[in-house]
């Protein structure tokens, strides 16, 4: 009799630790490897700027003035790709996202040119001194979303980033590579992004819309297609934390 009341409790105890221990599903591969695009080996920095409030008309200036050299000149293997302004969000806050095309060689690469750049190393120095906090994030394209291409404006912009529980990465990925094609209608998607080097986990979607109506329009008008319901209410569980900036493009912005 003890020892069916010992081995009952042993499978009870087991059962109970079966609802709280998540499975683990074993993969062979990076997640970067198995979400990224394969036919390109580009890599993405994105830049975050807080400028002193005083400082904003002066840095907007100075980076108009700097930012296209660089996005025009040959030697360097990087791109602008685009550059804003946050209007509903942190406020005085400039926002710079950059295409490296290569990877890790070809930010190196710029990255040592620029050392040698006495022209850059001017413009940062004057930079910094509008600055009140800056960071960045290197970053990686989902393989199911739109590559970000030049477009005319005028536009608004908004970006939606994501602070994930560890470990969902590849289950965000999963959702989004169907959720993407209820988004797709009204040629809104610009580009969507994971972060490599930074804050990790974290997920960036970049969006245009022509307004704020039309954004509310659009994003309203996804409730009424079959499945998007689904799929937001499997892929809100792996957020801990989100951030929605609406952004302002600058004049020398590829992306308007």
């Amino acid at each position: 009799r003890g020892l069916g009341s010992s081995a009952c409790s042993a499978r009870e105890d087991s059962w109970l630790k079966s609802l709280f221990v998540r499975k683990v599903d074993p993969r062979k591969d990076a997640h970067s490897n198995l979400l990224a695009k394969r036919e390109t080996s580009s890599l993405y920095k994105l830049q975050f700027h807080n400028v002193k409030p005083e400082c904003l008309e002066a840095y907007n200036k100075l980076c108009q003035e700097v930012l296209p050299k660089i996005h025009e000149e040959k030697h360097y293997p990087c791109a602008l790709v685009g550059t804003w302004n946050t209007w509903y969000g942190e406020q005085d806050q400039a926002v710079h996202l950059w295409r490296y095309e290569g990877g890790y060689p070809a930010l190196n690469e710029v990255m040592s040119k620029l050392r040698q750049n006495k022209e850059f190393t001017e413009f940062r120095k004057e930079r910094g001194n509008m600055l009140l906090s800056r960071k960045n994030q290197l970053l990686l394209e989902f393989s199911f979303w739109n590559e970000p291409v030049p477009r005319d404006g005028p536009n608004i912009y908004e970006l939606r980033s994501y602070q994930l529980r560890p470990g969902t990465m590849i289950e965000w990925g999963n959702y989004w590579a169907r959720a993407i094609r209820f988004r797709q209608d009204s040629n809104e998607a610009v580009g969507g992004f994971f972060s490599q080097i930074g804050q990790l986990y974290m997920v960036h979607h970049l969006w245009a819309y022509k307004d704020l109506q039309t954004r509310e329009d659009i994003r309203n008008a996804a409730w009424h297609k079959p499945g998007w319901d689904e799929l937001v209410y499997y892929t809100v569980p792996l957020i801990q934390e989100m951030e929605s900036r609406i952004m302002i493009p600058l004049k020398i912005s590829p992306l308007q």
